[in-house]
C-alpha cells in the first residue's frame, strides 16, 4: 500500500511582538480540523491520500515533523529543520509576506516554500482607495482636529487628475490602482523591473523612484520586505515630497523612515499618513506614534479579510496540494533570492 502524503498544520497561539498579537488575530489566523476539512472536501480524489494533523505551537511539533512532508502554517522553528523533518518537501505559508522566514539558509536545496499571495487583493484594494481618498479628503487632519476639539473647516477637490506613485504593483498595489484608476487619478507604478501595468500611466524601477517622488501628491507603499526595498523610502528621499503629499503604508515598516515620518508631521512637511504595518506589533503605549498629529494608525489590518481569511488561503493550499500530488510545479513558489 502507498504511503500517505503526511501533512503537519502549525497553529500559533498569539504572542506580543509576534503575529498574531492579539487573541482576534488568533482567532483570525487558526486553521482548525473543521476548515481543513471543508476544503479538502472539494478535492475527494486527494483525500485519501493524505493523513494530517493540526496542531498548536511545539505540542506535537518534533514528533509529527520527523516523517511530514508538508507543513502549513504561518510561524515555526526554522533551526536545524534539515534534522527535523528530514521527509520534508514543501512549505506553504498562511500569509503573502515571508520575510519573518528569511534569511532562506535554512532551506535544503530541493525544498519548495510557497505563500498565500492573491488573498489579500481583494480587501488591500479597497483599504487603499479608502486611505487615498481620507487622505485626499483631509481626514487625517479632521482626526487631529477632533482629538484637540476643533470645529475647523477643511475643503478638498475631487481626486481627477491627482497623482499617485504606488510603490509596488503585485497583487495588493494592482488591486489599489484599478480602484483609484476609476476615479481620474493619474497612477505611476513603481516595481522590480518595471513592468507595464494596468491602469497606470507609466511604469519605473526601484533605482529611477527620484524621478517621481517630487510630482507624487500620494505615496502609496505595498512592498514586501527584502534587502532592495529596506530602507527605500529614508529621509533624503521624504525631503524630496511635496508637503502636500500624503502616504499610506501597507508594506513593511522598514521600507520607509518612520522617525523622520514623524518629524516632518509634526513640521507639516507631509500633510498627512495612515500606516498599518509596524516592526514590532501591537505598537507600544510609549510609541511616540500614538502623538503624532495627521497621523491614522491601523493595526495591520489592511488586507485581511473578516471570516474568509483562511478560507483562500486554504484555496491555494488545497490547489497546490493537487498539483503537488500530480508532481506538477506549485503556484506561488518563493523566489529566496529575491524575498518573495
Amino acid at each position: 500500500m502507498k504511503k500517505k502524503i503526511k501533512i503537519h498544520i502549525r497553529n500559533n497561539h498569539w504572542k506580543e511582538g509576534f503575529l498574531p498579537c492579539d487573541q482576534e488575530g488568533e482567532k483570525h489566523s487558526t486553521i482548525t480540523k473543521e476548515e481543513f476539512e471543508k476544503g479538502l472536501n472539494q478535492y475527494p480524489e486527494i483525500k485519501d491520500k493524505i493523513e494530517y494533523l493540526v496542531d498548536w505551537d511545539e505540542d506535537n511539533y518534533l514528533s509529527s515533523m520527523n516523517d511530514a512532508d508538508i507543513l502549513l502554517g504561518w510561524q515555526f522553528p526554522t533551526r536545524n529543520i534539515k534534522e527535523i523533518a528530514p521527509n520534508l518537501k514543501w512549505i506553504h505559508v498562511s500569509s503573502a509576506g515571508v520575510n519573518h522566514l528569511s534569511p532562506f539558509d535554512w532551506m535544503m536545496e530541493d525544498l519548495v516554500l510557497t505563500n498565500s499571495s492573491g488573498v489579500h487583493a481583494k480587501k488591500a484594494g479597497e483599504f487603499g482607495l479608502m486611505s487615498i481618498l481620507m487622505l485626499q479628503n483631509q481626514m487625517t487632519k479632521i482626526v487631529t482636529n477632533q482629538k484637540n476639539k476643533e470645529f475647523v473647516t477643511l475643503l478638498s477637490k475631487p481626486i481627477e487628475g491627482f497623482k499617485v506613485v504606488v510603490v509596488g504593483t503585485g497583487s495588493l498595489g494592482g488591486s489599489m490602482i484599478k480602484h483609484i484608476n476609476k476615479f481620474g487619478a493619474e497612477v505611476i507604478g513603481v516595481n522590480r523591473k518595471g513592468n507595464e501595468v494596468e491602469g497606470c500611466s507609466k511604469v519605473i524601477t526601484f533605482d529611477k523612484i527620484d524621478e517621481v517622488l517630487p510630482i507624487a501628491d500620494f505615496l502609496y507603499l505595498a512592498v514586501p520586505e527584502t534587502e532592495e526595498t529596506k530602507g527605500l523610502i529614508d529621509k533624503k528621499r521624504l525631503d524630496s515630497l511635496k508637503p502636500t503629499c500624503g502616504i499610506v503604508n501597507i508594506g513593511r515598516q522598514s521600507v520607509l523612515d518612520y522617525e523622520t515620518l514623524k518629524i516632518k508631521l509634526e513640521k507639516k512637511q507631509i500633510t498627512g499618513a495612515i500606516l498599518d504595518v509596524f516592526s514590532h506589533e501591537p505598537l507600544s503605549a510609549d510609541s511616540p506614534l500614538w502623538d503624532t498629529p495627521n497621523l491614522i494608525i491601523t493595526p495591520h489590518i489592511s488586507s485581511d479579510s473578516e471570516g474568509n481569511y483562511i478560507e483562500m488561503v486554504l484555496d491555494v493550499f488545497f490547489k497546490n496540494l493537487n498539483l503537488f500530488i500530480q508532481n506538477k510545479e506549485l503556484i506561488n513558489q518563493v523566489d529566496r533570492k529575491l524575498g518573495y
